[in-house]
C-alpha cells in the first residue's frame, strides 16, 4: 500500500508499505478521507525524518476485524477513528481519554504509530466510532481532530446565545471554532492576519472579522463590544502575542480556552486573570465519548461543516497538498481516496 512520510525540511514522500492485517482487538480501515492538521506542519517543517506514515485524522470503512472486536461494529461500517491508544484499562483510558494514559500512548499518524495518509490503517477496534450517514467521509475526518478540538474547547466554556466569542487564529481549527460557536448561537469575532482565512470565517458565520496586522485586535474587540470586551475567547494559533491578547480582550467574569500549540507567552495575571475574575481552560483534543457527541452536534445543527473543507487531494498529490497547506491560506485540506 501507499503511505505518506516526511523526510524532513518541508518534504513529503509517498512510499510503499506492507498491507496491514488485523490481530486480536484490531481493525484495518480502508481509508476514505484523511485530514491535514496544523500539528502535522511541526514535523513537516522540521529537519528530522520520520518512517511513520503521517495523518492523524482517519475516516474510512472497516476492511478487516480481528478477534475480540466490540459487538457494535462490523465489516463494511463507515467509521471515524479516535486516533490514540493507551493501556486501555486505567482511569483516563476508561474515560475515553487514552491520550492522557499515564503508561504512555500511541498516536496514529502522530509519529508513534502509522497514520491515515495511506490506503489502509491498522488501529484498535475499540477506537472506532460509527460515522453518521448524514456526514461525508471528509467531514468525519475533520471532526476526528481539528474541528472536534475547537468544538470541545467551546463546550468546556458552555458557549451559548448569551455569548460574544472571539476566536484568535482562523486556520482549520480556528475556523472550526468560528463555525461551531456560531452554531451554538453566539456572536462571533474572528481574528487572523490572512485575508483569505478571514473571508472564509465570514462565510462560516463570523459576525465580524479583524485583521490583527492592520489594527490592534484588543482595541478593535472593545470597540465592537461597547468597551466591555468579549464574554468568551478561544486561542487556536499558538502565537505568543495572541496568547496574551486572548485574555486582554475578555470582560470581567470572562472565560478563555487555549487549544493552539505554540511557544510560551507572558501573561499579566493580576490585570487579566485575578482582577477580571476570569476562568481559563486548557483543552487537548477530546475523549472518544466526546467524539460521539461532536458528531451528533453537527448532524443535529446542520452547521455547514462542508464549507470548512476548501481543498481536496488524491494521495498521489501529497507533495502539492502539504506545500499548499504550509502556505497558510487554505481552509481544511483533506486527502480523499476512492
Amino acid at each position: 500500500m501507499r503511505g505518506v512520510t516526511f523526510p524532513g525540511n518541508r518534504q513529503a514522500e509517498i512510499r510503499e508499505f506492507p498491507d496491514p492485517h488485523a490481530g486480536p482487538g484490531e481493525a484495518v480501515l480502508k481509508v476514505r478521507a484523511s485530514g491535514l492538521c496544523g500539528t502535522d506542519l511541526h514535523r513537516y517543517r522540521g529537519p528530522d525524518p520520520t518512517d511513520m506514515i503521517t495523518g492523524h485524522e482517519p475516516c474510512g470503512v472497516i476492511e478487516e476485524l480481528g478477534p475480540g472486536a466490540p459487538p457494535g461494529i462490523k465489516l463494511g461500517d463507515r467509521v471515524i477513528c479516535h486516533h490514540y491508544a493507551g493501556c486501555g484499562v486505567c482511569e483516563n483510558c476508561a474515560m475515553g481519554y487514552e491520550q492522557l494514559c499515564p503508561q504512555g500512548r500511541i498516536t496514529f499518524g502522530g509519529g508513534t504509530g502509522h497514520g491515515a495518509n495511506a490506503d489502509y490503517i491498522l488501529v484498535p477496534s475499540r477506537s472506532l466510532v460509527l460515522l453518521d450517514d448524514e456526514l461525508s467521509f471528509e467531514e468525519g475526518a475533520a471532526i476526528s481532530c481539528g474541528t472536534g478540538t475547537a468544538w470541545n474547547g467551546l463546550k468546556k466554556m458552555d458557549v451559548s446565545g448569551r455569548d460574544i466569542v472571539a476566536v484568535f487564529g482562523q486556520g482549520p481549527v480556528g475556523a472550526s471554532g468560528t463555525l461551531s460557536a456560531k452554531a451554538m448561537g453566539a456572536q462571533v469575532i474572528a481574528v487572523d492576519i490572512v485575508p483569505e482565512r478571514l473571508a472564509l470565517a465570514k462565510e462560516l458565520g463570523a459576525d465580524h472579522v479583524i485583521n490583527s496586522l492592520e489594527v490592534d485586535p484588543v482595541e478593535a474587540i472593545r470597540e465592537l463590544t461597547g468597551g466591555l470586551g468579549v464574554t468568551v475567547s478561544q486561542e487556536t494559533s499558538g502565537n505568543p502575542t495572541a496568547r496574551q491578547q486572548v485574555l486582554e480582550c475578555l470582560r470581567p467574569f470572562g472565560r478563555c480556552c487555549y487549544v493552539g500549540i505554540g511557544g510560551p507567552a507572558e501573561i499579566d495575571f493580576n490585570r487579566d486573570v485575578i482582577f477580571k475574575v476570569a476562568t481559563i481552560f486548557g483543552s487537548w483534543t477530546f475523549s472518544k465519548s466526546e467524539l460521539i457527541e461532536i458528531e451528533r452536534f453537527f448532524v443535529d445543527t446542520k452547521a455547514p461543516l462542508n464549507k470548512l473543507i476548501t481543498h481536496r487531494y488524491s494521495l498521489d498529490q501529497a507533495v502539492e497538498a502539504f506545500k499548499e497547506f504550509d502556505g497558510a491560506k487554505t481552509g481544511k485540506c483533506v486527502f480523499v481516496m476512492e
